[in-house]
């Protein structure tokens, strides 16, 4: 167990830097290829009052003259070190570790991530538990009713919400409970550690309506996971050795068929981890998905980097913890 640990452990990092130097390409190697100069570029880091002197200053504390392999190596070190960016007589410090440094605010990317991950968190936390939970148990409760009338109703469910994007379900639940029946005065993000209720009672409409979505995909699944497992020949073993049927289902046909539900498990939290965009956007939470919206509307290459760096690592994270969860649930994956 711990060399199956060590080896995806020491997989993750590598994954982490091949993903930092696909987006130090994307963002500094691709408009090179693609004719733009180091000029233009820098230019997209000053704004729009963008000048000689500003623009190779720019230049300058950007290192965009050096080669592009010392270019990379400034860009690692700085998320570990940290960096210093002079403004004429002034020095900016960017304090480790540094996702980039924000030239049209005058302010460092980590500490605005920092401020708004707490945000995601929240709706991505409150939301995964509650398809989580509602999906498994819907799919299996349709696997053990096929055919049935629960069936259909549960699939007829899943099928809408699967159907639905995020956005109409969000509006539409945002008229129903604050307008219909104002139910909710206004759906506000509230810090847990100010009125913990008052936090929970404001997503829950937000994590209802992003768990709907994902909550139909997971009972599709789980449906299909158990309807295969269930007629397996280790199934009707245990169902002639005298097994309780809750023993044969929970122990036996639910364990084999959630290894799929956990490797989509972690690949869907890691990315509302990096940024619930859609979700964010409607209900107006200042998360980071909002937070990246803003760098693109504003061209602030530096906000969309760090929240792509961010965004990854977490992605990146959350398939470690799937890969040690298969460990615990199948041991035969320990020595694949």
């Amino acid at each position: 167990m711990a060399a199956y640990i060590i080896r995806r452990v020491f997989g993750a990092v590598l994954l982490l830097l091949i993903v930092s130097a696909v987006t130090f390409a994307i963002f500094f190697l691709v408009p090179r290829l693609a004719g733009q100069s180091m000029d233009s570029l820098a230019a997209q880091y000053v704004g729009k009052d963008a000048n000689k002197d500003s623009i190779a200053a720019v230049k300058e504390n950007l290192g965009f003259n050096h080669p592009l392999y010392v270019q990379y190596w400034n860009f690692i070190k700085q998320i570990v070190v940290g960096a210093d960016y002079k403004f004429g007589p002034e020095v900016s410090h960017c304090s480790a570790p540094c996702f980039g440094f924000s030239f049209k605010q005058h302010a460092e990317v980590w500490p605005q991530i920092t401020s708004r991950i707490p945000v995601t968190f929240s709706l991505a936390i409150g939301a995964a538990v509650i398809w989580l939970v509602t999906g498994v148990a819907t799919g299996v409760a349709s696997a053990l009713k096929r055919g049935t009338i629960i069936d259909r109703f549960f699939m007829g469910v899943a099928l809408a919400g699967v159907s639905l994007p995020i956005f109409f379900t969000g509006m539409l639940a945002l008229g129903i409970f604050t307008v219909q029946w104002p139910i909710w005065d206004g759906v506000n993000y509230v810090a847990f550690s100010d009125n913990p209720a008052e936090w929970a009672w404001n997503l829950l409409i937000p994590w209802c309506s992003l768990a709907f979505l994902y909550s139909a995909l997971y009972a599709r699944l789980t449906r299909a996971g158990m309807l295969e497992t269930m007629g397996e020949d280790y199934i009707r073993t245990a169902r002639a050795k005298g097994l309780k049927e809750s023993k044969v289902v929970g122990k036996h046909g639910l364990r084999a068929a959630l290894t799929p539900i956990v490797t989509i498990f972690g690949m869907d939290f890691g990315l509302l981890i990096g940024g619930a965009l859609i979700t964010e956007q409607v209900f107006s939470f200042p998360g980071l998905g909002a937070y990246a919206v803003k760098g693109v509307q504003e061209n602030d290459l530096p906000i969309v980097m760090g929240v792509t760096l961010v965004a990854a690592f977490f992605i990146v994270v959350c398939n470690l913890l799937v890969d040690l969860v298969y460990a615990a649930i199948d041991p035969r994956v320990r020595y694949s």
